[in-house]
């Protein structure tokens, strides 16, 4: 894109959160539970580990689509 790399990896580290952002607001929306209300006020483990496995794999895809 420019002649800095730093400038190059700014613009890319902001795609990657905003697609982040976006693909993760879409699987909490695509729940079939209340992801938020699950993990804070019922501690449900299972629900934590899920939003964080999701959270780890869409990052993974964005660091690879982007690299």
């Amino acid at each position: 894109m420019t002649d800095y790399p730093v400038i190059n990896g700014l613009i890319f580290c902001g795609l990657g959160i905003l697609a982040f952002v976006l693909a993760f607001s879409l699987v909490v929306k695509l729940a079939p539970l209340d992801l938020w209300k699950q993990i804070g006020e019922e501690k449900n483990l299972a629900a934590g580990v899920l939003a964080g496995a999701v959270a780890l794999g869409i990052c993974w895809i964005i660091a690879a689509t982007l690299h």
